[in-house]
C-alpha cells in the first residue's frame, strides 16, 4: 500500500470480514454500499476509533480524564492515521442555553467586537452614553473655546464632604472612649455640628493646596479659616487652575484635569471668566452626561448570557420563563365557557370555580355560550386576569400556588405550566446594559434575531470609523468568515439564536462542519456521516465545494454517503457489501469513480449504470374526497397558508432547506392532530383550523431515532414477537417440570437472567484514564441466562440459540408457529432478513432501526385508517434499501395507512402521488406553497427548485436510475 495512505489490515469491527484497505491522505474518499452492510463499522467504529484513541492516548492521564475514550478497534494494523474529528448526523445537544452562535463560536466574536466597539445609548434620552478622560476633555476644551477665552478648572467642593464628615464623627468616638477609660463613668456627647464639618472640610482643602474656591461667579480665597462664611457647600467648586485657551497649555490642562478626577470623586467642571458661556461638565464615570444615569462600561462578560454578570437577572440568560400556560389552560379555544374552555375548572374538585365564574359572567353580563376566541378582549383579559373581586384564572393559580405542599397540587399545577417569552429582555437573554449597547445601529439581541444570510450581509456593509475599524479588523474577520461557510453549507435561513437542541440531526452536522473550517485545522481526519441529509439536491454543489476545500487545505475526509454527486466528486472510493448484515462486511470496490461505473460486482455500480433501478409507479393514486385540510398555518415562517394534504396515498413534501418543511408537519399537522385527541401537552403550531382529523383513527411519527439504548434492546422485542418465543419455551415439557413461565425466559426480569451481568452477557471494567474494558461475563459465558434456563430446548435448541438464529433462519425453524412467522416475516419483507434476533439494538444503523419500526407498523394489520408521518426516511439508505422501503410504503398504504413524507431524494419524490413544494427559498423568504400536485405537474412550474431538479432527472433517467 502507498505510504501516502492510510493503511488499514485485518479489521473485525462488527460484521467486517477481516477486510484490508486504504485511504489516501489529503484526499476525499466516499464510502458507499447498503445499509446495514460495515459502512460506519469502517468509517467510525474502525478509523476514527482508533485515530481518536491513539490521539487521546498521547495526552497526559490529567487530560485523559476529560475526553472520551474509545475502544481499540479489533484490527490487526492501522498505519498513517491522523488525530481524527467525527462529525455525525446526529443532534446530542440538550443544553438550553445552546444556540446556533455559540456553536460555531460567531457569539464569542460577537461579544468582543460589542466590548471593544460598541456605543452605549442612554435609554433616557437616546444619547450617546461615554466616559471622558483628562485627555479627551482637554482636547474638547480647546476645541469648544475660543482662542484667548479665561476659563477656569474646579471640581465640586462637596466631593470628600461626607469623607469629612466621618472622620469627624469617629475622633468624636475616640475622645469619648478615652474620656470613659480616664474617668470611669461616661459623659453625654455632642455630636459634631455642620460648621464644624465645614471648617474641618476647608482646612483639609487647604492643607491639600487649594486655596480658592468659586461661588456664583466670584472668587473665594482662603487664606485663613474664617474666609468661608457659607453655610454650605452647594454650587461650590473648588479652583484647580485659570487658564487662558490656547494649544500649548494642553499639557497643563491635562495635568488640572488629572487633579479634579481624582479629588472630585471622578468630575470636573470648566466655568470661563465672562460668565457668559454654559458651564462645562465632565466626568470619568461611565455615565449619560446630561441626565446622570449610570451604565455598565461594555465588557465581554457583558455580553454573555452564560455569565451572571451579563445574563438577563428575570429568565438567568434564558431567554423564557416558566410560568402559567394560557395554552394549556385553554387548549381549544373554539370551546364556550359553558362547554369548558377554560379546562382545569372541568375537573370535579374545582366545580366551585366554575360556579364562581358563571356569577362573575352573569354580573358583567358575559356570554357563557360564545366561543372563548369571539369575546372581545376585554372580556378576555376580564376571566383571565380577574377584575374587581374576582380573581380570574391567575388568581386561581396563585391560590394553588399557596397549596403547592400537597403533591397532587403539585402535579395538577405542572400540567399548566410552560416556558414563555421572557417579559423583561423579551427572549434577548442579556440584561439591560448590555441591550444599551449598539453596533451599527443594532444591539447584539438583534443582530442573533436575524438570519445568517442576513448577518453576513449586515457585517459585510458595516461602517466602522477608522480607530474602530483597527480595532475591530481582526474580529470582523472571523465573524465574516465563519458566516460565510454557515452560508455555504446551506444554513443561511438560521439564526443565530437558533438554539441548538432544536436542529435536525443534519443541520447539526452541517453546523459541526461549518465550525470546523472556521478553525482551519490541518493535517487532520475528518470523518462524515452523510452530509447531505437535510439538504435540497439545489445546495448539494456547495457541500461539495466546502468538503474540496476541507481537502485543500491539507486534510483527509472520509464520508459515508450515498449521493451520487458526492461519488463522482469524491477522489477514492469504498463500495462495502455484497450485501447487509453477516452477507456484508467486505470491500466490493477500492478505487475512482468511473472505475466503480465498471465494475460487475458492485450494486452500487448496477443502479449507477442503469441496469437496476427505483421505477416510478404506472399508475398513481387519484386525489379522492378524504383529505386533511389545514388553513391559516402561520407558525415561524409560514405565511398563513392553506393546504389540503389527501388521505390514502403517498404524499411528499419538499422544498429546500428551511422553506418550513418541519414547521408544517411536525408543529401544525402532527402537533395538531395529536392536540385533537387529547394526546399532546406540547406546544402546537399557529394555525386557525385544521380539519379532517375524524378520518383517520391514529397518527403515528416514524423517525430514524433509535429502537433501544441498552445492550438488552433488539429487534424481536421491538416488534413484540419475542413474547411468543418465550412462550414456547415456557410450555416445553421440561419447563413445565422445572415451575418455568415465560418470564424466566426474558433477560430483563430477575429469575432466569444471569444475576452477574443482569442479562446483558457482558461485564464492564472501568479503567478510570482508559477506555473502559467489556468482557463476556464469566458466570453466563456471554449467553445472558442460568444455566437452569438454558437446559429448556424447544426442537433441540436453547434460547440462546434461537436468539442467535437471522430471521429467515428463525421463520424456518419456527414454522409451525404462525404467530411468530407472521411477525418476522414481515422484518424479512422490508429487507432485514439478515439480522439476528438478538442483535443489540446498539449496534443497529439509522436505515435498520426505522425499517423495525416500519415492520413493527406493518404486522400490526389492524386494517385502522392510519396516518404515518415521516421525515428524511432515505437518511442512511442505499439505492437498493430505498427500494425496500418504497415497497413497505406501498404495504402501509394497502393496509389503509396514509403517508405524509417530508423528503428531498428525487427516487422517493418521483414515485410519490402527490407533492406539496414549499418554498421557493429557505427562512424568510421561504413559508409559501410554490406548487401542488402529481410530480408530472410540479415539473411543469418554473418557480420550484423541486421541479427543476425532477425535470433533469427525467432528462437523464434513460442513461441511469440514480440521480439523488
Amino acid at each position: 500500500m502507498s505510504e501516502e495512505a492510510i493503511s488499514v489490515r485485518g479489521a473485525r469491527v462488527h460484521n467486517l470480514k477481516n477486510i484490508s484497505f486504504s485511504i489516501p491522505i489529503n484526499k476525499l474518499t466516499v464510502v458507499t454500499g447498503v445499509s446495514g452492510s460495515g459502512k460506519s463499522s469502517l468509517a467510525f467504529d474502525t478509523i476514527y476509533a482508533e485515530g481518536q484513541r491513539r490521539y487521546v492516548e498521547s495526552l497526559s492521564a490529567y487530560a485523559r480524564q476529560f475526553l472520551e475514550r474509545m475502544d481499540k478497534p479489533d484490527v490487526d494494523e492501522v498505519r498513517g492515521i491522523a488525530p481524527a474529528i467525527a462529525i455525525r448526523q446526529k443532534n446530542s445537544t440538550r443544553n438550553p442555553r445552546s444556540t446556533v452562535g455559540t456553536q460555531t463560536e460567531v457569539f464569542d466574536y460577537l461579544r468582543l467586537l460589542y466590548a471593544r466597539v460598541g456605543t452605549t445609548y442612554c435609554r433616557v434620552c437616546g444619547r450617546e452614553v461615554y466616559k471622558d478622560s483628562p485627555e479627551s476633555v482637554a482636547d474638547e476644551i480647546l476645541k469648544t473655546l475660543p482662542e484667548g477665552t479665561r476659563f477656569y478648572v474646579l471640581f465640586p467642593a462637596q466631593a470628600g464632604l461626607a469623607e469629612t464628615r466621618a472622620n469627624g464623627d469617629a475622633a468624636k468616638k475616640k475622645n469619648k472612649s478615652k474620656s470613659t477609660i480616664s474617668r470611669g463613668s461616661a459623659r453625654p456627647g455632642r455630636s459634631i455640628t455642620a460648621r464644624q464639618v465645614i471648617t474641618a472640610h476647608i482646612m483639609s482643602l487647604m492643607q491639600r493646596g487649594f486655596t480658592r474656591l468659586f461661588h456664583d461667579g466670584k472668587i473665594i480665597e482662603l487664606n485663613s479659616l474664617d474666609d468661608y462664611q457659607l453655610e454650605s457647600f452647594a454650587d461650590v467648586f473648588v479652583m484647580v487652575d485659570r487658564l487662558v485657551a490656547r494649544p500649548d497649555i494642553r499639557q497643563r490642562l491635562v495635568d488640572s484635569l488629572e487633579i479634579c478626577f481624582q479629588e472630585g470623586h471622578g468630575t470636573a467642571n470648566i466655568e470661563t471668566a465672562d460668565a457668559e458661556r454654559t458651564p462645562l461638565k465632565f466626568s470619568d464615570r461611565f455615565e449619560c452626561k446630561y441626565d446622570g444615569t449610570l451604565y455598565a462600561q461594555p465588557e465581554p462578560r457583558l455580553f454573555s448570557f452564560n455569565n451572571p454578570y451579563g445574563a438577563c437577572p428575570t429568565c438567568q440568560g434564558f431567554g423564557n420563563t416558566i410560568g402559567l400556560d394560557l395554552d394549556l389552560v385553554i387548549p381549544n379555544p373554539g370551546l364556550s365557557l359553558k362547554e369548558g374552555a377554560i379546562e382545569p375548572w372541568t375537573k370535579p374538585q374545582y366545580e366551585w370555580a366554575l360556579d364562581e365564574l358563571k356569577q362573575f359572567c352573569k354580573s358583567e353580563k358575559i356570554s357563557m355560550t360564545v366561543p372563548f376566541a369571539q369575546l372581545s378582549r376585554s372580556e378576555q383579559r376580564a376571566i383571565v386576569e380577574g377584575k374587581k373581586d374576582w380573581g380570574g384564572v391567575r388568581g386561581f393559580f396563585n391560590w394553588l400556588e399557596t397549596k403547592k405542599y400537597k403533591l397532587h397540587v403539585r402535579v395538577f399545577l405542572s400540567k399548566h405550566r410552560g416556558y414563555t417569552l421572557c417579559p423583561d429582555c423579551g427572549g434577548g437573554r442579556l440584561r439591560q446594559e448590555a441591550r444599551d449597547v449598539k453596533v451599527g445601529g443594532r444591539t447584539l439581541p438583534e443582530v442573533c434575531a436575524l438570519s445568517i444570510k442576513e448577518a453576513a450581509a449586515f457585517f459585510e456593509s458595516l461602517q466602522l470609523s477608522t480607530e474602530q475599524g483597527a480595532i475591530a479588523e481582526r474580529i470582523l474577520f472571523e465573524i465574516r468568515r465563519r458566516l460565510r461557510f454557515l452560508v455555504e453549507v446551506g444554513l443561511d435561513y438560521l439564526t443565530l439564536e437558533r438554539l441548538a437542541s432544536t436542529l435536525s440531526g443534519g443541520e447539526a452536522q452541517r453546523i459541526q462542519l461549518a465550525t470546523n473550517l472556521g478553525s482551519s485545522l490541518v493535517g487532520a481526519l475528518y470523518v462524515l456521516d452523510e452530509p447531505s441529509i437535510g439538504l435540497h439536491p439545489r445546495d448539494n454543489d456547495r457541500l461539495i465545494r466546502l468538503l474540496h476545500n476541507l481537502r485543500d487545505i491539507g486534510n483527509t475526509v472520509l464520508v459515508v454517503e450515498h449521493d451520487e454527486d458526492m461519488m463522482r466528486a469524491a477522489d477514492h472510493i469504498l463500495d462495502i457489501g455484497p450485501s447487509a448484515g453477516e452477507l456484508g462486511g467486505r470491500v466490493i470496490y477500492e478505487g475512482d469513480f468511473p472505475g466503480l461505473l465498471l465494475d460487475e460486482a458492485s450494486l452500487t455500480a448496477r443502479y449507477l449504470r442503469g441496469e437496476s433501478e427505483i421505477k416510478e409507479p404506472k399508475q398513481r393514486r387519484l386525489f379522492q374526497k378524504r383529505r386533511l385540510t389545514l388553513r391559516g398555518a402561520s407558525e415561524h415562517n409560514l405565511k398563513s397558508i392553506d393546504l389540503e394534504f389527501p388521505l390514502d396515498m403517498l404524499v411528499c413534501v419538499t422544498g429546500v432547506s428551511g422553506s418550513g418543511k418541519s414547521t408544517l408537519i411536525h408543529d401544525c399537522i402532527y402537533a395538531g392532530l395529536k392536540k385533537q385527541r387529547g394526546d399532546w401537552q406540547g406546544h402546537v403550531g399557529a394555525f386557525s383550523r385544521l380539519e379532517g382529523a375524524e378520518l383517520i383513527d391514529d397518527v403515528i411519527l416514524v423517525d430514524q431515532s433509535p429502537i433501544g439504548r441498552t445492550p438488552r434492546s433488539n429487534p424481536v422485542t421491538y416488534i413484540k414477537v419475542y413474547d411468543a418465543i418465550r412462550e414456547v419455551f415456557s410450555v416445553t415439557r421440561e419447563a413445565q417440570a422445572r415451575g418455568f413461565n415465560p418470564s424466566h425466559f426474558s433477560f430483563n426480569l430477575p429469575g432466569g437472567r444471569c444475576d452477574v451481568c443482569q442479562g446483558d452477557g457482558t461485564v464492564t471494567v472501568e479503567m478510570q484514564f482508559l477506555a473502559d474494558v467489556e468482557l463476556v461475563c464469566e458466570e453466563c459465558k456471554g449467553t445472558r441466562f442460568k444455566q437452569q434456563i438454558l437446559d429448556v430446548r424447544y426442537r433441540g435448541k436453547n434460547v440462546h440459540e434461537v436468539l442467535n438464529m437471522t430471521v429467515r433462519e428463525a421463520i424456518t425453524f419456527f414454522r409451525e408457529v404462525p404467530k411468530i412467522t407472521n411477525r418476522l416475516r414481515v422484518l424479512d419483507e422490508v429487507g432485514l432478513g439478515y439480522l439476528r434476533l438478538g442483535q443489540s439494538a446498539t449496534t443497529l444503523s439509522g436505515g435498520e432501526a426505522q425499517r423495525i419500526k416500519l415492520a413493527a407498523q406493518l404486522s400490526k394489520r389492524t386494517g385502522a385508517k392510519t396516518l404515518y408521518i415521516f421525515d428524511e426516511p432515505t437518511t442512511g439508505l442505499h439505492f437498493d434499501d430505498i427500494n425496500k422501503l418504497l415497497a413497505a410504503f406501498r404495504a402501509l398504504i394497502e393496509a389503509g395507512g396514509s403517508l405524509l413524507v417530508i423528503e428531498h431524494n428525487l427516487d422517493v419524490i418521483k414515485t410519490a402521488d402527490y407533492i406539496i413544494d414549499l418554498g421557493p427559498e429557505g427562512g424568510d423568504a421561504g413559508g409559501h406553497v410554490v406548487a401542488t400536485g402529481t410530480p408530472e405537474e410540479i415539473m411543469k412550474v418554473a418557480a420550484s427548485h423541486t421541479g427543476r431538479f425532477l425535470r433533469q432527472y427525467s432528462a437523464r433517467s434513460n442513461g441511469h436510475g440514480a440521480l439523488k
